[in-house]
């Protein structure tokens, strides 16, 4: 069945940005810095960017917003366009194969037809599915694209115990989190969170273990030999802390940002204290504060928080 879709034309903006970065890689009249660039040193930029288009939708900053989705728009073309350089892929081509797999995943948008009669791929089937079964669906068709790719057809076979090595592409928290997810779905899960938050305290107990350790070694020889095994001690409890968080239903990278922006607000309101009582108004003056009066600014800011949120 042939799909029609109403497909926009560029935009003159969009040509002159292409033209831009094209300009930019240009290997004469181009940028330097740009033509160093590959697909490996850019891909920290990457991540920074979408983090921050992350940090200004959370703020609701539309200004921002449009900002730093240019940049991460930046980000894609760069890569398509040292793609076409090295005869890869181009731009075009990623917007083909993104438009296809749309397509192909949302059969009830663009092939209601094949929904409503062909069952091979199980999907759920009427006019008016829901959000949650939409997903469903595109979980299905997911899963089936990539069973065909790898000639895998047979649901039961022992690829189902292996974990898809793309999940190590996200940011390590939420890996985590992703593996944790996978593990459950083949059974391989703690029955409680009691049995996860059990777990979580025997890696800590481990990791300070190690530290007493490496505390006794340092006052033998001052040598620091076990610091790869309190590193791996440390990555067992965060793993460990980021099943507890699905186990309890929450997302861990969202948990950790929420905690990351308390800390932030508390802080600054810990500075604007102690500048209006102890008239701190540098660095050098905070840092030659003692530790219990530090203490007693940041137990204040926390009160004026608390305050200020039951008087909203």
């Amino acid at each position: 069945m042939k799909i029609k879709t109403k497909i926009k034309t560029k935009t003159n903006e969009y040509e002159r940005l292409l033209g831009v970065i094209e300009s930019l890689r240009h290997p004469v009249t181009g940028c330097p810095w740009d033509l160093k660039q590959n697909h490996h040193t850019l891909l920290k930029f990457l991540i920074e960017e979408c983090y921050e288009y992350i940090n200004a939708v959370e703020k609701n900053d539309h200004h921002k917003m449009q900002e730093e989705l240019g940049d991460v728009l930046l980000q894609v073309i760069l890569h398509a366009t040292i793609a076409k350089e090295n005869g890869s892929f181009d731009i075009e081509m990623v917007s083909k194969t993104l438009a296809d797999k749309l397509i192909y995943r949302h059969p009830h948008v663009f092939a209601k037809e094949m929904l409503s009669k062909n069952s091979k791929h199980d999907l759920i089937k009427g006019e008016n599915l829901t959000p949650e079964e939409v997903l469903i669906n595109w979980e299905k068709l997911k899963g089936k694209a990539k069973a065909k790719a790898n000639d895998k057809a047979n649901d039961n076979s022992i690829e189902e115990l292996k974990i898809d090595d793309g999940y190590l592409s996200f940011p390590a928290l939420y890996s985590a989190y992703k593996i944790g997810k996978k593990t459950n779905q083949i059974s391989f899960d703690w029955e409680s969170f009691e049995q996860v938050l059990e777990k979580v305290e025997e890696e800590f107990s481990e990791l300070k273990d190690e530290l007493k350790k490496k505390k006794k070694k340092n006052k033998k020889n001052n040598k620091d030999r076990n610091s790869e095994k309190i590193k791996e001690e440390l990555g067992d409890l965060l793993f460990t802390v980021a099943q507890l968080c699905r186990y309890l239903e929450f997302e861990p990278e969202e948990t950790l940002r929420a905690a990351n922006k308390k800390f932030m607000n508390r802080f600054k309101v810990m500075a604007e204290i102690a500048g209006n009582k102890k008239h701190i108004n540098d660095v050098e003056t905070f840092k030659s504060l003692s530790l219990e009066e530090k203490e007693e600014l940041w137990k204040n800011a926390k009160n004026k928080i608390k305050k200020n949120n039951i008087k909203k």
